[in-house]
């Protein structure tokens, strides 16, 4: 947002720059808004001066130019002059005549439009045998506009031959440019009438906005005997507010005047004609967009006859040329368009159409002054990248309060300028308009989330500066914010106000007091350093991938994309769906990490996922599961090196690693084949592996913990996956439950360990996991030791369909003296005698 402290200050009713410039701008930094850049504007416009043209003569060598004698009230010196104190210069303007006031810059003078990039610096020289000194200046020359097909003429009031030229124009100006987003929640100040009132709030000073724009004016008479039958229509008054709009007559289009090209120029606007001026102008200053139309060209859009003006929303594949030629085709039917007879004349909010565009044959006009639904104008400039300035202003939330007051006001300046008349009375559409807010509030409410102790009476004042309306009762204030301020509705908007006005470098320091209390550990957080301890011990890396995924690796895992949260706004096409389970994420990952080289690894993650059957039933809102994920993965060749052909194994070993670490050491793992949930989130996490190959963890109790096993053979062929692979999945809110709250640590025995193998001949069909929960519940140890099992081999002969060998090896140790083999070989033979009686095993 650029700012010129001049054109604030013709708006002011108060001295803005008392303060000095360097002090208003820390000022503006500290209270307003970041300050991005000052310019000063009067450095290119130095030693340009008023002159009038005394004598205008054809050049006798050359049809095209004149040549001039000027009046500069001998102002400038080193220049030479005529006997009676004029300057000659060579002009080639069509437009120069005598008698005309102008812009001279004479020798030694930089152009202005050459400032700052390769300034061109003037010298008198002669011109087809005349002396030159210096130029006239077009407007071109100057920085004002782009027309270069003239002369500026100067039609400043009480304009003197030898006046400055930037006390003409006011050119002595400070230009501050503003970071936009601080002023986001703030739609007045995308106006220079709403800055200016802040920067005289800022200092304390009471500020008054002009008449025209306090005193509202919702109707209009039109002004000839033929008045026009303008007719207007809002289809849906949620996303049109209000739309106002009137026709003119009799319009006189030209350039603007150099004051009002000069005002648009200096803030970064580009003058086109009085009429498209005025409306930019009262944009800039009002923050409120305005749109002019031809109104001739809108009675023949259609096959209808007739001035009308109706707001619809689009078609898909309706077609708009826009202002600048651009052709816009409409993607749904979701965008405002402005139309005449139903044909499209203007994206509403965001642009006008070039069909219905004024320009130097327009007569008559019809001035729109709308509001527009602030979601849906920055929906439609997203999806069809149109970023106009009516654009940044119509999504900060603009007043319809204050359209009356602009339509009336640019109304006024078009019979001043252009020579306008109402053609017919002005239209105003609008629903219900909502009051000013009033927010109550007490001095005592504002002075403690401030630190500061100010009286209401301070408070009031320094709200009343920037044109609230405030009655002190005591204690309490009852604010009424303007109509322009659609931002005050809560206690504390009133807090931020006082606080910004009244200056926050005014507020006390003092460090925040604290209590020397230890802070409550966060089990959930203590749990995630335990596993990552753990696991990275284990070698295990953890990763962090994003939380969305693309609906094809659901598809490719068998989990349904139907049950996934679809973001609306994903930040790429690869990023579609929430996330059912973490599996997936990591599973992603294995095939890239292969190929760099990587022959071995696990992987694992800790973050939360989503799904649309996993709700909070006390207020309809989705949960976040946290989960943990971990998978084992080795390339071909290694895994039959290293591992054999059981990856089920290598991704319980970290999970029983894990799990005894958080002093959960009885669980049973059962398997998958009849594991069918019914929850959709767990249908999700289940639905990678494959069930025969894969478990079901638990506890004893019978709590469930995670799944675990190996992957099926579409997940890996989709993702070219190794076959070596194989993970686990588990709730870490579970495990939080179920983690051992005193240390688990036992000490371990101080006399040697004892090791046996035993190998058992059992039935084919018999899981290896069921024989070794037997054998752990059953082997009979001494009181006072510690004992494990651990899987030691599993061998099947080929031929052979009806038995395998499960060898097992048994650790034990005493903590009162030294165990002998024979007592320990005594121990396994009554555990194998067990086994033969439940299962027919057979001691080898």
């Amino acid at each position: 947002m650029k700012v010129s402290l001049k054109w604030a200050q013709y708006y002011s009713n108060v001295d803005l720059g008392q303060i000095g410039k360097d002090k208003l701008v820390e000022k503006i930094g500290a209270q307003l808004g970041e300050v991005e850049n000052v310019e000063d504007l009067g450095k290119k416009y130095q030693g340009i001066v008023l002159a009038k043209v005394i004598s205008c003569q054809k050049h006798s060598d050359a049809d095209k130019l004149s040549v001039c004698m000027l009046d500069d009230g001998g102002k400038v010196a080193n220049v030479e002059r005529s006997e009676q104190g004029y300057v000659q210069v060579v002009c080639g303007a069509p437009n120069v005549k005598e008698g005309q006031m102008v812009a001279w810059i004479p020798p030694g003078v930089t152009v202005p439009n050459t400032a700052g990039k390769e300034p061109f610096v003037l010298e008198a020289r002669d011109i087809r045998g005349q002396k030159s000194n210096g130029m006239i200046a077009s407007a071109h020359e100057l920085a004002f506009s782009d027309d270069h097909t003239g002369i500026l003429v100067v039609d400043i009031e009480n304009a003197t031959p030898g006046m400055a030229f930037t006390e003409a124009y006011a050119l002595d100006d400070y230009i501050i440019e503003i970071e936009n987003k601080m002023f986001t929640h703030r739609p007045d100040c995308f106006g220079i009438l709403g800055v200016a009132r802040e920067l005289a709030g800022i200092q304390g000073r009471a500020f008054k906005s002009p008449d025209w724009y306090l005193q509202g004016q919702t109707t209009g008479q039109a002004q000839t005997s033929q008045n026009e039958a303008l007719e207007v229509k809002v289809a849906d008054q949620k996303l049109v507010p209000r739309f106002m709009a009137v026709a003119m007559s009799d319009i006189k289009v030209g350039p603007s005047p150099g004051w009002l090209q000069s005002y648009l120029t200096r803030v970064g606007a580009k003058p086109i004609n009085n009429i498209v001026d005025l409306t930019n102008y009262f944009m800039l200053l009002s923050g409120q967009p305005l749109h002019a139309y031809d109104a001739d060209k809108l009675k023949t859009v259609g096959k209808q006859q007739g001035l009308s003006l109706e707001t619809r929303l689009s078609h898909k594949g309706e077609k708009i040329t826009l202002l600048g030629g651009k052709v816009q085709e409409l993607q749904d039917d979701s965008t405002i368009l402005i139309t005449s007879h139903d044909v499209p004349v203007g994206i509403g909010g965001v642009m006008g159409g070039a069909e219905t565009e004024v320009d130097e044959h327009t007569q008559n006009i019809v001035l729109e002054c709308a509001t527009f639904d602030m979601f849906n104008i920055r929906r439609t400039a997203m999806q069809y990248g149109l970023f106009t300035d009516a654009v940044t202003r119509f999504t900060k939330g603009q007043s319809p309060l204050q359209n009356d007051r602009v339509l009336a006001k640019i109304i006024s300046d078009v019979q001043r300028l252009a020579g306008g008349k109402m053609a017919s009375d002005v239209k105003d559409v609008h629903t219900e308009l909502l009051a000013q807010s009033t927010v109550t509030v007490t001095a005592q409410f504002i002075n403690d989330r401030l630190g500061e102790k100010l009286s209401g009476e301070e408070m009031a004042k320094l709200l009343t500066n920037v044109e609230f309306e405030v009655q002190v009762n005591g204690e309490e204030l009852t604010v009424k914010a303007p109509f322009w301020r659609t931002d005050i509705e809560i206690p504390e908007d009133v807090v931020e106000e006082v606080g910004r006005l009244y200056g926050y470098d005014h507020l006390p320091l003092e460090l925040p007091k604290r209590s020397i209390k230890p802070t409550e550990h966060n089990p959930m957080l203590q749990l995630k350093d335990t596993i990552r301890e753990v696991l990275s011990s284990a070698g295990a890396n953890e990763v962090l991938t994003y939380s969305f995924v693309h609906g094809d690796l659901l598809d490719k895992v068998g989990q349904k994309r139907e049950n996934a949260y679809e973001l609306s706004n994903a930040l790429s096409p690869d990023l579609q769906y929430y996330r059912l389970s973490l599996i997936p994420s990591l599973l992603d990952k294995v095939h890239a990490n292969v190929k760099q080289g990587y022959n071995q690894f696990a992987l694992f993650e800790m973050n939360p996922v989503h799904a649309k059957d996993f709700i909070d039933k006390d207020n309809g809102l989705p949960k976040e599961d946290h989960r943990l994920a971990l998978i084992f993965a080795a390339e071909d060749k290694t895994a039959k090196e290293a591992y054999g052909n059981a990856p089920y194994y290598q991704a319980k070993q970290y999970l029983t690693e894990l799990l005894a670490a958080l002093g959960i050491h009885q669980l049973n793992f059962m398997s998958a084949t009849g594991h069918e949930p019914q929850a959709g989130i767990s249908q999700a996490a289940i639905a990678p592996f494959e069930k025969k190959r894969s478990a079901i963890v638990k506890t004893t109790e019978g709590t469930f913990i995670a799944e675990l096993g190996e992957f099926r053979t579409s997940v890996r062929k989709n993702l070219k996956l190794p076959q070596f692979v194989a993970g686990f999945e588990l709730d870490l809110m579970q495990l939080l439950n179920l983690q051992e709250r005193e240390s688990p640590y036992v000490a371990l025995p101080r006399f040697p360990k004892v090791e046996q193998d035993i190998s058992l001949k059992v039935p084919a069909e018999l899981a290896y996991e069921e024989l070794f929960d037997f054998m752990q519940q059953n082997v009979q140890t001494p009181a006072k030791s510690a004992f494990w099992f651990a899987p030691l081999d599993i061998y099947q002969p080929q031929d052979n369909k009806t038995h395998k060998h499960i060898t097992l090896r048994f650790t034990i140790s005493s903590y009162e003296r030294t165990l002998t083999s024979e007592e320990v070989n005594t121990l396994l033979d009554k555990a194998a005698a067990a086994a033969k009686e439940k299962f027919g095993a057979e001691r080898i």
